[in-house]
C-alpha cells in the first residue's frame, strides 16, 4: 500500500510543535501541582504540627513547674542535696590527724616532754610547748624540726622539708629545767589522704627510743 503525505512541511513542523507545547505544558502542570502540594503539606508541618508540640511542651514544662514548686520546703531539700553531694569531696580533702601522733613520736628528743600542742589545719601552722631539762634539748628540738624531710610513696622519691619557719618563740629557765614554745609551718602533704605512704626523715641525733610525749596537765 503506497501512502502519500499530503501536509506541507511546514504544516507538520507545526503540528508537531504544538504537540511538544501541549506535552510541556502538561509536564510542567504536574510538576506545578506536585510543589504545591508539598508547599501545602509544609506549611501545615510548621503552622500547624510544631505549634502543637510547642503548646504541649509548654504545657508539660508548665505543669511540672507547678508540681516541682508545690513540694514542701524544696529549696531545704535542695540546700540539703547539695551539700550530701559535696561530702564525698571534703572528706578525701581532709587531713588525717591520725598522722600527728605518729609524727610527734619520731621528732621529739627522748628527754623533752610536751604539754600541749595546737595544730591548725587550714593555715598549716602548729604549736608545741613544753619541757625539757636543759635549752640544749629544747634548741635540739627546734633544729631536728628544721632538719627533718619526708617522702611520699617509694623511698626513690625525693626528700622535702616537713617543716617550715621553725622558731623558738617563748622559753624560760629555772632549777628544775627548761620550758619551751615552738612555733612552726608543715607541709600539709604529710597530712593529705591522697598520700597513702608518708615517710619522716628525722636526724639521727634525735632519732631513737621515745618516751611518753604527752602529759596531763593537773587539772585537765
Amino acid at each position: 500500500m503506497i501512502q502519500f503525505n499530503l501536509l506541507p512541511d511546514v504544516k507538520a513542523e507545526y503540528i508537531k510543535a504544538r504537540r511538544t507545547k501541549r506535552l510541556v505544558i502538561f509536564i510542567s502542570t504536574i510538576v506545578g501541582l506536585v510543589s504545591l502540594a508539598i508547599f501545602l503539606l509544609l506549611l501545615v508541618g510548621v503552622d500547624v504540627v510544631q505549634k502543637k508540640q510547642l503548646t504541649d511542651a509548654d504545657n508539660k514544662i508548665a505543669l511540672y513547674s507547678k508540681q516541682v514548686k508545690d513540694i514542701p520546703d524544696l529549696n531545704k531539700i535542695l540546700t540539703v542535696q547539695n551539700q550530701l553531694n559535696t561530702l564525698t569531696d571534703l572528706h578525701d580533702q581532709k587531713a588525717v590527724s591520725s598522722r600527728l601522733f605518729t609524727y610527734i613520736g619520731q621528732v621529739t628528743p627522748t628527754q623533752a616532754s610536751i604539754s600541749a600542742l595546737n595544730i591548725d589545719f587550714t593555715q598549716n601552722i602548729m604549736s608545741i610547748t613544753g619541757e625539757a631539762p636543759t635549752l640544749d634539748v629544747v634548741n635540739a628540738y627546734t633544729d631536728t624540726l628544721k632538719a627533718t624531710t619526708y617522702k611520699t610513696g617509694s623511698s626513690d622519691t625525693d626528700s622535702t622539708p616537713a617543716f617550715s619557719a621553725v622558731v623558738l618563740s617563748a622559753f624560760g629557765r629555772d632549777s628544775k629545767g627548761a620550758t619551751y614554745t615552738i612555733t612552726l609551718n608543715f607541709d600539709p602533704e604529710i597530712f593529705s589522704s591522697e598520700n597513702d605512704k608518708v615517710t619522716l626523715t628525722v636526724p639521727k641525733t634525735t632519732a631513737g627510743a621515745q618516751q611518753e610525749l604527752f602529759q596531763k596537765q593537773a587539772g585537765s
